[in-house]
């Protein structure tokens, strides 16, 4: 136990040097928030330009415009409030993502059923969204047939980003996922380029020596290596590098359907991908989830209400992490975000180690050290590239 925890020390405080140095960089961010063309509330301190650029981060992937090129432009506002309401989001968005993963690896360890678990955690959403609408509590989003077609190739992606982190998370470690999720921006650059004909700086490229580098010590020395557990991270990397091309593609400059807020979009596209993952769930693993689920509830270790309390904690999570990181997003810079987000995966890798005892070689350490470092290098030179390019 000493040990994992003086392991997941030495992984914060790489990462606290490095986001402190980052962060010193940052502008402090105008708080109120307008609509793009889009419809998505982004930071007042960032104006619209000509152009669609996607971040990696699920917010901006799913932008119904494929994401926006942004002026940093001078902020105005602030205060003691605005601040720890910055703070609440961020601590919030931070809480649900590490209950998500320890709900999601406790249940996949005693329900090896990863495509009815993901589809499970993606129908919780639609007990959350679909009361608003109907209470008026939030505006329902209003779709043609065309619109619902479009988002279609889109909800496909999301979809496999879920289900390959959900298959990743159970066939390996929690921090083990995380550690290869972290290598997105490679696939995100060479769909760029294959896809779009996107090409970017040369210092945006240098960064992605050390993802790929810290990746491939990590899964030389990780522990609990599985092949399962590398191909579904990767798969979910392609998936949500796919999703955001897509984006680009097929919404860029387009305007669609009515009251689709960011909250909105990730709401269609969570309820399109449930319908997407029944079949496929029935088609992958049948019912014996059913009989399963019964034979764990007869055990010592759960009763039919704790495991079902489990799954839906799992899927209550899972959408809150969500929804709370778009109301972070709308709060900061890309270049805070970009900080925070990398900090956040830091915080699942040491919250696993240690609700996991899982162990981490050194080698791990350095790998995932090397690789988080240079994702957060990824972000800050592709958001200083756009600033150029503005």
């Amino acid at each position: 136990m000493y040990s994992n925890i003086r392991k997941a020390v030495v992984i914060v405080a790489f990462a606290s040097s490095v986001s402190v140095q980052a962060s010193a960089f940052a502008p402090n961010p105008a708080i109120k928030t307008v609509a793009g063309s889009s419809g998505i509330s982004e930071p007042k301190a960032f104006r619209y330009v000509r152009g669609a650029d996607v971040k990696s981060s699920t917010a901006l992937a799913l932008s119904s415009s494929g994401g926006a090129k942004a002026v940093a432009e001078e902020p105005k506002g602030g205060g003691l409030m605005e601040s720890l309401t910055v703070g609440s989001y961020f601590a919030l968005w931070y809480l649900f993502n590490i209950a998500y993963n320890i709900y999601n690896k406790k249940a996949l360890n005693v329900l090896d059923y990863p495509w009815t678990v993901a589809t499970i955690q993606m129908a919780a959403g639609i007990l959350y969204f679909v009361p608003l609408w109907l209470t008026g509590a939030r505006k329902a989003p209003k779709l043609s047939a065309a619109e619902l077609k479009t988002l279609f190739p889109i909800a496909l992606c999301h979809t496999g980003v879920h289900v390959g982190a959900v298959i990743a998370l159970g066939a390996g470690a929690v921090s083990f996922a995380h550690i290869v999720k972290a290598s997105e921006p490679v696939v995100t650059c060479l769909f760029n380029a294959v896809l779009l004909g996107e090409t970017f700086p040369l210092p945006v490229y240098l960064t992605l020596l050390p993802i790929i580098g810290g990746v491939a010590i990590a899964s030389m020395k990780e522990l609990s290596f599985t092949v399962l557990a590398l191909a579904s991270a990767m798969l979910s990397n392609v998936s949500s590098a796919a999703r955001g091309v897509l984006s680009k593609k097929t919404m860029s400059g387009k305007k669609i359907g009515e009251n689709l807020d960011a909250q909105n979009l990730y709401a269609v596209l969570t309820a399109m991908s449930t319908l997407i993952l029944i079949p496929a769930c029935l088609a992958m693993e049948g019912t014996s989830f059913f009989t399963a689920f019964k034979g764990v509830a007869a055990g010592p270790d759960f009763t039919t209400k704790s495991l079902a309390v489990l799954l839906a904690l799992g899927g209550a999570s899972y959408y809150a992490y969500n929804e709370v990181a778009f109301l972070a997003l709308g709060k900061v810079n890309p270049v805070t975000h970009a900080v925070g987000n990398t900090i956040k995966r830091v915080v699942i890798i040491v919250a696993s180690v240690v609700a996991f005892k899982t162990p981490m070689s050194t080698g791990s350490i350095i790998g995932s050290s090397i690789a988080i470092a240079g994702t957060l290098m990824y972000s800050l030179a592709m958001n200083a590239s756009k600033a150029k390019k503005a």
